[in-house]
């Protein structure tokens, strides 16, 4: 079900839990959720939809995939730049990194390991700021 976005930075602020099976529901809302944003959004978190779980959504080409409590476990070439997010007004500086590896469960609570890189790798550090309260 396509969810209303949050604009509530104090909300936002707040740190986000670990997903559990039960919590199947809000991937399959934030997905849609993004789908019908895809005009204009990247990346969802789940706090975005006013859910505090460590979910997130990444749109990468014509496909869009679900990360469920992701942690960066490497990261390198470190740059700065400007990012702009669909819960917020306007853009705002932060520091991203060109290659991460994450650890996460897919959409049937499956462990993975991904190696990402360049806007894919950006998008998910943006969207994982989110499941840990910070708000560029």
């Amino acid at each position: 079900m396509v969810k209303q976005v949050v604009h509530d930075p104090l909300f936002l602020a707040k740190k986000s839990v670990d997903a559990i099976e039960a919590d199947k529901q809000v991937v399959t809302d934030l997905l849609d959720t993004l789908r019908a944003n895809l005009d204009h959004c990247v990346g969802m978190a789940a706090n975005m939809i006013g859910v505090k779980k460590n979910i997130i959504v990444v749109a990468a080409g014509p496909f869009q995939f679900p990360m469920i409590n992701p942690v960066i476990t490497k990261k390198s070439g470190e740059y700065r730049t400007e990012e702009g997010c669909i819960s917020l007004e306007g853009v705002r500086p932060c520091t991203r990194y060109q290659e991460i590896e994450v650890d996460y469960l897919d959409q049937n609570f499956k462990k993975q390991h991904g190696k990402y890189s360049g806007w894919t790798a950006q998008i998910i550090q943006h969207e994982i700021d989110h499941c840990n309260g910070i708000v560029i």
